[in-house]
């Protein structure tokens, strides 16, 4: 009898140190009674408010600012400024520190990479860490079995420590493809995607279409246009109905000149796609018609640049202002490419036969008085206009 209520509390203590999605906190800095580490853990288990909880914190990180156990206290930091004090800021500067300490654990990274997300920052420390993640889930959900424990209650123990690190590795996943937008260098961007394809090649699998979306906007934003197009090729060979990533090689493919062909098919796509898109959940009316104007004002603004170059052989000019008309009414709020559309439109007006000045003075004030790239070419081509309305 006493054998086996020894085997059950050996089992009790596996199963208390390995709760799902990494709740156990300070995993291997334990402390002895009576000393300064188990007064801290004292005061802050007992205590009602978590403003006390930090006070005691605080009081033993002055007092004991060397001690092994400060990893520990900065997990705790992390923990109650995260998820009792709703201050991601304060969660992600003692998440960082505990991050730089010795003994980082799964419970530290899930709950700073939570304030990160929250707080719609990223750093190269917490994507470097999610990357290096899939070791410490595996160190932490591997232990030796304990002689005492059966077999039977062992594979139940497996299980759950399985299901755990399934738990973790998906919150790590979406924890990076949430942060790595917010990195401002594309060639950051491209290394820690490659560093994410040999950590989680599994989920780089799973997720191909995210992946290869990624990668396209990373080498979009590196300029380097043949791997832009091959990673946005594979996204819609993942998922033809990617809306954005239609709509980004169709202009690209378009307004480069480099496969109209291809750039009308894939506008077109994107039109009907976007003319079908339903509000999601959460998603103001305002916002989801924002959104979808700009994906149907870009899907025309590149139809109607294309049946502008189109009609250098067919003189068929009237499908070519159609579209740029309605590009410029629907990307309102975007003036680059609103600025871009009314260009074309002026240009598309003034270059019918016979020209149509009153319209090509109209697009093209429109497109003076907007902030954007097109601005200079605009006002040239406007005064050009004028002085031809006039002779």
């Amino acid at each position: 009898m006493a054998h086996r209520w020894f085997a059950l509390l050996s089992l009790m203590c596996v199963l208390i140190a390995s709760p799902l999605l990494a709740q156990q906190v300070c995993p291997g800095l334990s402390y002895v009674a009576n000393t300064p580490e188990d007064e801290l853990m004292q005061e802050v288990n007992g205590a009602e408010k978590p403003e006390e909880q930090i006070a005691a914190l605080d009081k033993f990180a002055q007092a004991h600012a060397d001690s092994k156990f400060m990893p520990c206290v900065y997990e705790y930091y992390t923990m109650i400024y995260l998820n009792k004090l709703n201050n991601n800021d304060k969660a992600i500067e003692y998440g960082e520190k505990g991050l730089a300490s010795e003994h980082p654990t799964m419970n530290l990274l899930i709950n700073l990479s939570k304030a990160y997300v929250a707080s719609g920052k990223t750093s190269d420390a917490i994507l470097n860490a999610i990357l290096k993640a899939p070791d410490q889930i595996k160190t932490e959900t591997s232990p030796q079995k304990p002689p005492q424990v059966s077999d039977a209650e062992w594979e139940k123990t497996k299980q759950e420590m399985a299901d755990q690190a399934k738990d973790e590795t998906s919150y790590m996943v979406y924890a990076f493809f949430q942060l790595l937008p917010r990195v401002p260098d594309p060639h950051k961007r491209i290394e820690f995607l490659d560093g994410f394809v040999k950590a989680y090649p599994d989920a780089a699998t799973a997720n191909a279409s995210q992946l290869n979306y990624a990668y396209f906007i990373a080498y979009k934003m590196a300029n380097q246009a043949d791997k832009a197009r091959e990673y946005g090729e594979k996204t819609i060979a993942a998922d033809p109905n990617n809306i954005l990533a239609l709509n980004l090689l169709a202009y690209d493919y378009g307004i480069g000149q480099t496969n109209i062909e291809k750039a009308s098919e894939y506008a077109k796509k994107a039109l009907d796609l976007a003319q079908a898109m339903k509000k999601p959940e959460g998603v103001s009316d305002e916002q989801f018609k924002r959104e979808q104007n700009s994906q149907l004002g870009m899907a025309r603004l590149t139809m109607g640049y294309v049946a502008y170059t189109k009609a250098a052989k067919t003189k068929r000019l009237g499908p070519a202002i159609q579209d740029l008309k309605e590009a410029a009414e629907l990307l309102e709020g975007n003036p680059e490419l609103q600025g871009q559309a009314l260009f074309y439109l002026g240009y598309a007006y003034e270059t019918i036969y016979p020209a149509n000045h009153k319209g090509a003075i109209e697009a093209l004030t429109k497109a003076s008085n907007l902030q954007s790239a097109w601005q200079s070419q605009a006002r040239e081509l406007l005064a050009k206009v004028k002085r031809a309305a006039h002779e």
